[in-house]
């Protein structure tokens, strides 16, 4: 075993436990953290296998752009951030699914490559990507960059209460403190 393989399999190890942490914390900035903790060991493992592009892109796109969105997203909207006890279920039918599906998948993989080697074919250059990017994948790249664009200017609209009332109608009134509403008696 190489050092590029124990760096391989301790940034895969870190990756791994930072997306159990993700799926794990009942606290949705903790878990947009550790998302970011599991991009980077990610664009780590890439590093690792000589696909410079690919790790920085990882850096800028994933850990640069959609994580931040994410977090921005929760703060625009201001939705609850901690934990919430009318979201809290068992976590063991999700736990038995998710390892099930996680065990099928890794038989399967075994069971295709029965442990060969695979030779890797000649390492690409930044030119090549860009062209296969802008020729042959220009529209999922289009349509992707229109989906982040709506989903920015709807954290913005629903973070926003003014936006899109008419102007006729009245104001949502604030909700009064206390265990029950009165009339204008004071009466209950």
């Amino acid at each position: 075993m190489t050092g590029a393989d124990v760096l391989l399999l301790a940034l895969g190890a870190v990756a791994v436990g930072a997306g159990v942490l993700v799926v794990a914390t009942k606290h949705l900035v903790r878990a947009g953290l550790y998302l970011v903790v599991c991009l980077g060991a990610l664009a780590g493992d890439y590093l690792v296998l000589t696909a410079e592009l690919v790790a920085w892109v990882q850096v800028l796109i994933y850990v640069g752009a959609v994580v931040v969105l994410l977090l921005f997203a929760v703060m625009l909207t201001r939705a609850p951030i901690g934990a919430s006890d009318d979201l809290d279920r068992p976590g063991w039918p999700a736990a038995l699914i998710g390892g099930g599906a996680g065990l099928g998948l890794a038989v399967l993989l075994v069971d295709a490559f029965r442990w060969t080697r695979v030779e890797l074919p000649a390492a690409g250059t930044a030119e090549r990507l860009g062209e296969q990017v802008f020729r042959s994948w220009v529209l999922p790249f289009e349509v992707l960059s229109v989906l982040l664009l709506a989903a920015l200017v709807g954290a913005i609209v629903l973070s926003r209460p003014d936006i899109g009332r008419r102007p006729d109608a009245p104001a949502a009134p604030a909700a009064r403190p206390g265990p029950a509403s009165t009339d204008e008696g004071g009466r209950a």
